[in-house]
């Protein structure tokens, strides 16, 4: 135990030029560990979604189950379940209606299974090394929710005094956060997931409309519990200062989709990435993305969206760009390449798993190499077709990690005239070896990318 403590108590003393020491030691400490306000286990971690009802052909917990050998396996981390509550029959849209329509905050949704599945899947998932996520609802609730009756005043009403339903979704009404009493009710009843069924955070859905000040005493007040890790949807700095650690990249994702297209050059994402860097705190991580069930669903995300080949470069770039927490979303490995359904039953067929390897070299890679920590350095890398290609360096202490993609619909000889490329390096996904100069060449075909690890 001496020695144990006198490591942590090294760790903490340790200078900024040997923070790659500092983030190993961190991850391996414990769930109490902490690197710049965050926990210490999402700081090289993953996120990858988790759509129940589609997964398999029963759409249940105990279905999920056998996936997660395969999924951790793949390099997987950080198990994000979209909402499991039971879902409101009123304004029911669809066969089975949304997820995001919640008509109790407290229980399980029959159609996937019981409180004692959920536990149990759980525990399974942190017996695997897993970190589990639930997604919250805090916005509104379904149409037939018991507070409806039991707390009226929990609502937002409409000039006939009637709850309103929250933006466009029919199935819905809003809740009113000028009310202290359902602020209370609603921290208590995210701190009891918590507690009883010991998941590691929240995804909290349409984070942006809540306000700023209910998420800066809940999230306080929830952390007295256990070091949980808090995702946003939503992209905004305010968030991020409100103490979620990871916000939404929607403007990023939106920037790649026109690079996508061709109707933007790669150099189009520069402005994405001073925005993070000059809007957002200076700790704040950034959850990034090519898919999720919203933009499957509604947006044809990524069969449509990035298709074929033009997939690859964009998700190495979510997977290696400075602060990001990569996401996956249930079916990317396969590819599923269709819209999900999102309020009727479309189970998901896994049967190839074509991309699977290409994901886990990058998830591994980012676990294993400190140089993709979320907290790394980064130099963006000029080349001389800036408007194709992106290039950066990650590093952090002696590991270092050179990216370069190209992100059109042409083969490009990219030079890269930067002294921090000097070096030997190994390209991850060819093995090849390579000695760097200042000036080096090398040649991408269309879509293509190359990381090299030094």
């Amino acid at each position: 135990m001496k020695a144990v403590y006198g490591i942590v108590l090294f760790v903490f003393f340790l200078s900024a030029c040997q923070q790659n020491k500092q983030q190993q030691t961190a991850n391996s400490i414990g769930d109490t560990a902490t690197i710049d306000g965050h926990p210490a286990w999402i700081m090289q971690g993953n996120i990858y979604e988790v759509n129940v009802r589609q997964y398999t052909a029963a759409g249940t917990f105990k279905a999920f189950e056998p996936n997660l050998d395969r999924l951790k396996n793949m390099g997987v981390q950080t198990l994000w379940f979209m909402p499991i509550n039971p879902i409101s029959k009123v304004d029911r849209k669809g066969s089975l209606g949304s997820y995001y329509a919640v008509s109790t905050y407290m229980d399980v949704n029959p159609e996937f299974g019981t409180m004692a599945d959920w536990k149990h899947l759980v525990s399974l998932c942190h017996e695997k090394g897993f970190k589990v996520i639930l997604d919250w609802v805090p916005n509104h609730t379904g149409a037939d929710h018991y507070w409806l009756t039991k707390h009226p005043d929990f609502y937002v009403k409409d000039s006939t005094g009637k709850p309103m339903m929250a933006a466009d979704w029919a199935d819905t009404r809003k809740l009113n956060y000028a009310n202290q009493e359902l602020r209370d009710s609603m921290i208590a009843q995210m701190k009891y997931w918590i507690d009883s069924t010991s998941i590691d955070g929240y995804r909290c859905d349409v984070a942006s409309d809540v306000p700023d000040d209910f998420w800066k005493t809940c999230i306080a007040t929830l952390r007295k519990d256990k070091n949980i890790f808090m995702l946003a949807e939503g992209d905004k700095p305010e968030l991020n200062a409100d103490g979620f650690d990871a916000t939404y990249t929607w403007y990023d994702f939106n920037i790649m989709k026109e690079i996508a297209k061709g109707k933007k050059p790669a150099s189009a994402i520069d402005s994405a990435i001073h925005r993070t860097e000059n809007q957002f705190p200076k700790n704040a991580l950034r959850m990034f993305f090519t898919s999720n069930h919203d933009e499957n669903s509604w947006n044809g995300a990524d069969f449509s969206t990035m298709p074929g080949k033009v997939h690859a470069p964009f998700a190495v770039y979510t997977q290696t760009i400075f602060r990001s927490v990569p996401l996956i979303y249930s079916g990317q490995e396969e590819p599923i390449l269709r819209a999900i359904r999102f309020f009727d039953k479309d189970t998901m067929v896994f049967k190839n798993f074509e991309r699977a390897p290409f994901y886990s070299k990058l998830l591994h890679l980012r676990s294993e190499n400190g140089a993709l920590a979320a907290n790394a350095a980064f130099t963006h890398i000029h080349t001389n077709v800036d408007n194709k290609v992106v290039a950066f360096i990650r590093t952090m202490g002696n590991n270092k990690v050179l990216v370069v993609l190209n992100w059109s619909n042409s083969p490009v000889n990219v030079t890269l005239n930067h002294p921090q490329i000097i070096g030997s390096a190994t390209e991850l996904f060819s093995n090849e070896h390579v000695n760097f100069a200042k000036g080096a060449s090398l040649s991408l075909p269309d879509w293509g990318y190359k990381v090299f690890v030094y």
